[in-house]
Order: C-alpha cells, then sequence, then structure tokens
C-alpha cells in the first residue's frame, strides 16, 4: 500500500522521539545516536539538499551523521555499509546504486542488528529488511511528466525516453510515464514511443543518447527526461543539431540549472521534488523506529508539476537573477 506523508504523520513522529524522557538522540544507554549515510551521488543537488536537511535535522535532535557517496560505484557502496557495520552505527540510510545489488550489504546489516533506511531509490533484493522507504512518488511524478507530454504535443506525435533502469525510483517513473500513454493511446491517441534508451542520470552520457534518438527520429515531438541531468544533455543535443523548441523535453527533479532551463523555454516543464522534505522526514522515521513506533514500509512525498509560467514567481529563481 503506498503512503503519502502528511504533516501529521512528522508532527507525530517528532512528538513521540523520545524515550522515557530522554534526549532524541540519545540510545537507551545514553550515548549518542550515530547515522551511517550512503548515498549514490553528492555531485547532484537533490542528493545535496536531501542530505544538509537530513544532516541539519539529525543535529537538531542530538544525533551524528556519518554521510559518504558511492557516486555510481556498487562495490563502494558495499565497503561504505561495511565500514558502518564495524562503526557499530545506530542505523543506516540508503540511496542505493544499484537496487538488486546493494541486497547483500543490506543483508550484512540486517545481521548485525542495524535497522536500515532507504531514501529516494528503494532495495529490490529479496529476503532482506529494510524499515521504510522515504522518497517521491516517482510512480505519479511519472504520470505528470506524461501529462505534461500531451499538454505539449497533443495527443498524437513521436516521444522518446532517456532512462536509467538500474535504479527503482526511476522504474516507477517510466512505468507511470508510459501507463499514461498506453491510456490515451486506449482513447484514441497515435503517441508512439519509439526509443527508451539509458544514460545513467549523466549529463554528457544523455548529450550522446539524445544524439543518437534525434539522428534516427527525424519526426520526434518529445523526450522525457528522467532527471535534470538528462533533460540538460538532451537539451544540449537539440541546440546542436539545430532542432532547439521543435522537440519538447520534459525534465524530474527540480533543480536551480532545470529550472533555468524552464525560465529560458529551453524545457517545457519539470516534475518538481522535494529532497529537503525526504531529508528531514528519514530522521522523524529513524526518531520514531527508536521510540518503538510502528512505521509503514513506505512514506511517499508528492511531487508537482512546475511550467514556464511559475518561474516568474518562483523565489529561487528571483534570488538567483538578483545576484
Amino acid at each position: 500500500m503506498r503512503y503519502l506523508i502528511t504533516l501529521l504523520f512528522v508532527l507525530t513522529l517528532t512528538g513521540c522521539g523520545q524515550k522515557n524522557g530522554e534526549e532524541a538522540g540519545d540510545t537507551a544507554g545514553g550515548s549518542r545516536v550515530v547515522i551511517g549515510v550512503s548515498v549514490l551521488t553528492l555531485t547532484h543537488s537533490f542528493f545535496q539538499d536531501l542530505t544538509d536537511t537530513l544532516k541539519e535535522e539529525a543535529e537538531r535532535n542530538g544525533m551524528e551523521v556519518i554521510l559518504t557517496s558511492c557516486e555510481f560505484d556498487i562495490a563502494r557502496q558495499q565497503n561504505q555499509i561495511s565500514d558502518f557495520i564495524v562503526q557499530r552505527v545506530d542505523a543506516m540510510v540508503l540511496a542505493p546504486c544499484d537496487s538488486k545489488a546493494v541486497g547483500t550489504s543490506i543483508a550484512e546489516a540486517n545481521k548485525a542488528g542495524i535497522p536500515v533506511f532507504t531514501v529516494d531509490i528503494a532495495a529490490l533484493a529479496e529476503g532482506v529488511d529494510v524499515v521504510t522507504h522515504i522518497a517521491t512518488d516517482n510512480y505519479s511524478g511519472g504520470r505528470l511528466a506524461a501529462e505534461a507530454v500531451l499538454e505539449a504535443i497533443g495527443r498524437s506525435g513521436q516521444v522518446a525516453i532517456i532512462d536509467h533502469p538500474e535504479v527503482e525510483s526511476v522504474i516507477l517513473r517510466t512505468r507511470g510515464f508510459l501507463e499514461v500513454i498506453n491510456e490515451a493511446n486506449a482513447e484514441n491517441a497515435r503517441l508512439e514511443v519509439v526509443a527508451q534508451l539509458p544514460a545513467s542520470g549523466v549529463q554528457d552520457r544523455a548529450f550522446r543518447v539524445a544524439e543518437d534518438i534525434l539522428q534516427a527520429h527525424a519526426d520526434l515531438d518529445a523526450i522525457f527526461a528522467i532527471n535534470d541531468q538528462t533533460a540538460l544533455g538532451a537539451v544540449a543535443a537539440l541546440e546542436k543539431s539545430g532542432r532547439s523548441g521543435q522537440v519538447k523535453v520534459i525534465g524530474f527533479d527540480g533543480t536551480l540549472e532545470g529550472k533555468q532551463a524552464i525560465r529560458d523555454g529551453k524545457v517545457y516543464a519539470d516534475v518538481i521534488q522535494h529532497p529537503d522534505e525526504i531529508g528531514k522526514s528519514v530522521v522523524m522515521a529513524i526518531i520514531g523506529y527508536m521510540a518503538g513506533e510502528t512505521l509503514p514500509k513506505e512514506i511517499l512525498i508528492p511531487a508537482t508539476i512546475y511550467r514556464q509560467a511559475d518561474t516568474e514567481a518562483d523565489p529561487v529563481l528571483q534570488t538567483e537573477g538578483a545576484k
């Protein structure tokens, strides 16, 4: 069952995040709670915002955070998790590099009795225990992206997806996207997905993949890019090919660069995530778990759609423009 996180949930966890008068960041023995965090990358503003908020919220509650990043290297992430086990952290927060390959490391944490929480990217390995997964509602976000495509090009045309199928969050995005396309076609739309190619969520790879798609499909109408770096790679390929503005690009994230591209008319729309809410929510979930709360297996933060009209009143862009 899918859960959408609410303010009530956060406030409930905040209120019950103490044990018999202890500080929230203290264990039963009085020592400070230590959280080991390993995320996919810290080169992306999404994970920077998520981890910044996570650290701030943890410190506010008297907890210590050991922050690491695997930078797309599963072996590196496995080593980071092994180090957390050796250090006997009180909890782990993981954004897996590979949703299936991370399973062996989570099993080791389970065996060591360390609770594991996942953020943004879920673990898909069988037989492992994750307390809860906290993420954007990526499935619904994918549906929003497809609705933006329909809005941009109508109910007829060629569409490409620049994918990253190794991670669970993107699997959900593309699933939601394709379901809306199929539903529209079942109602007499004529939308054709002519390409679905991986680019690892990286801008330079997305640029090369988009170049290949554009060369193969002269009549392409839209590209769904699974994150903003992918969208910016597609924009660069469109500019190089002289087709900028002819092919509508739909992104996913809500980074400053993505919003700037929307403001400038280079990207049609973005599905906006809220990484700060994810970072805060995972700390609240850890506090609730240590207080004996029963948590849902999944806590989903709603995504929203962002268009060029939204840039006019966006305080982030206004601040950036004033610099």
